[in-house]
């Protein structure tokens, strides 16, 4: 879920929270009940497509921010 903000393809971002070291991936892709979308809005429920990062990488809690 989108709590604030946008998330665009190609955008960079950062894994944080849960692990003590932050992640960093570029979103290749955004869904949205099985449909590809450009980018997802506050509010949206939406899957994302990270570039170099594999399932087992992320857990449950962790969250998707803009670097810095």
């Amino acid at each position: 879920r989108i709590d604030r903000g946008t998330v665009r393809v190609n955008d960079e971002i950062e894994i944080v929270g849960i692990k003590e070291e932050t992640q960093k991936a570029v979103v290749t892709g955004v869904e949205m009940f099985r449909k590809q979308l450009d980018e997802g809005l506050a509010g949206d429920n939406v899957g994302v497509l990270l570039r170099g990062i594999q399932r087992d990488e992320i857990e449950r809690g962790q969250v998707l921010a803009k670097p810095g």
